[in-house]
């Protein structure tokens, strides 16, 4: 059974849960039934691309993706190897997130600063060798600060060496699908071993935003002072855009000025970023136009909202009569600015399912489809545990169904000439 709908506000209205279909639908439709955030990054579907031109971008790579489906809206160089520089703290800032939310670690735990840590070039956020400063003033030094000092002093604390930290970090590579990239250090100073591309880095991005909601915000934080030494972020666009609420600059001779950033425009979220600019304002510049772009190019639509009935269908041999089916994950799907139109959904259910069902329980699966062609499909699943009913209902529920299975057939139609 095949049920047809338009993305339009009636749509919107009849499917309770507007959100969680298109979540799952994006990533169905590229292998896999992954989380709200897809497991790797693909091209947006040619059909649904927008015209409008990208903006000349003279950085060595660049991309801009969409945050929910993982869908790369533009890019150039993205799968090339360069040197990270500081955007290597995103991974380690990552691995801290991860130690905090799972009790590994606690914010006022007291992290030793070995002469190593306090001998760090480059950027730092100047603690004293052979004291003692808390996980999150380092977390601070590290993502606000950029601070080298930091990522040795968290990286030693987390590995008790950086040099098993750096494995650590690798593992965490491989498993979030970052499959070329290699940490030798949890700073990102120069290294002929130390590599990523932007298309990783995006993912990590991509992938800390979404694990870790809550730590993310330390990315949007303006400043922070550490021993009477109040340093800026170095992410400007904070400061230009109200929609940008993260993430990290990086420099080095040989990576030139880098910059990974996100925005936010009423739930549609960017990742934008630059490898290889001339300078800190060419970087923030190249940035922001194509952040601006995007906003100009797309819309975004909530199509279903998280673990809410979105279609009910007929069950049999339950205490109910029909089966509240959606989705676990919700789903928002860029498309071109004035085009919604264009948008449709279909279901493809079974005419009736049979009690008893548990909760997630795959039960069909909704496909929607730009100007009539593909571009997601996604499995729904069962909302909620259903039982068996009693024995009086069975037999009802099973003479029912013989009786119209019986007329269906050709036997019980009426024979004509």
């Amino acid at each position: 059974m095949i049920r047809y709908f338009t993305l339009n506000k009636a749509f919107l209205k009849s499917c309770i849960g507007c959100r969680t279909l298109l979540a799952a639908l994006l990533l169905a439709a590229f292998g896999g039934y992954a989380d709200l955030v897809n497991a790797e990054l693909k091209p947006i579907p040619q059909v649904i691309q927008s015209k409008h031109d990208f903006p000349k971008t003279e950085a060595t790579s660049w991309i801009l993706a969409d945050y929910h489906t993982g869908w790369i809206l533009g890019g150039q160089n993205i799968d090339d190897r360069v040197e990270p520089a500081s955007l290597t703290k995103l991974m380690t800032s990552y691995l801290i997130f991860d130690a905090l939310k799972t009790g590994r670690l606690n914010e006022d735990d007291m992290v030793f600063v070995s002469h190593r840590a306090y001998r760090a070039v480059g950027s730092r956020m100047y603690v004293e060798e052979n004291s003692q400063v808390s996980v999150i003033d380092l977390l601070n030094g590290l993502v606000i600060q950029s601070g080298n000092d930091a990522a040795i002093a968290l990286a030693e604390h987390y590995g008790g060496s950086e040099e098993s930290f750096a494995k650590i970090m690798n593992q965490k590579a491989a498993e979030l699908g970052m499959t070329n990239t290699r940490f030798t250090n949890s700073s990102g100073l120069p290294d002929p071993e130390h590599y990523s591309t932007l298309r990783d880095i995006t993912l990590l991005s991509i992938s800390l935003i979404r694990d870790f909601p809550d730590y993310f915000k330390l990315y949007s934080e303006l400043e922070f002072t550490y021993n009477n030494i109040t340093q800026q972020n170095r992410n400007i666009l904070l400061t230009r855009d109200s929609r940008v609420d993260g993430l990290k600059t990086g420099y080095t001779r040989i990576a030139g000025y880098c910059l990974i950033a996100t925005s936010n425009q009423e739930g549609f979220r960017l990742i934008a970023g630059v490898l290889g600019a001339k300078s800190k304002v060419k970087r923030a510049d190249q940035v922001h136009g194509l952040i601006r772009y995007g906003y100009y190019a797309y819309d975004s639509i909530d199509v279903l909202k998280k673990n809410t009935r979105v279609v009910a269908v007929p069950m049999l041999m339950g205490e109910e009569n029909e089966v509240s089916v959606g989705s676990d994950k919700g789903i928002r799907l860029p498309y071109p600015k004035e085009t919604r139109h264009k948008l449709s959904a279909s279901f493809e259910l079974p005419e009736e399912v049979d009690a008893p069902l548990s909760s997630g329980q795959q039960v069909g699966f909704i496909q929607i489809k730009y100007d009539r062609q593909p571009v997601l499909r996604s499995s729904l699943h069962v909302m909620g545990d259903y039982s068996e009913g009693p024995w009086y209902k069975k037999i009802y529920d099973l003479t029912k169904r013989m009786v119209f299975r019986w007329f269906d057939s050709p036997a019980g139609s009426p024979q004509t000439e």
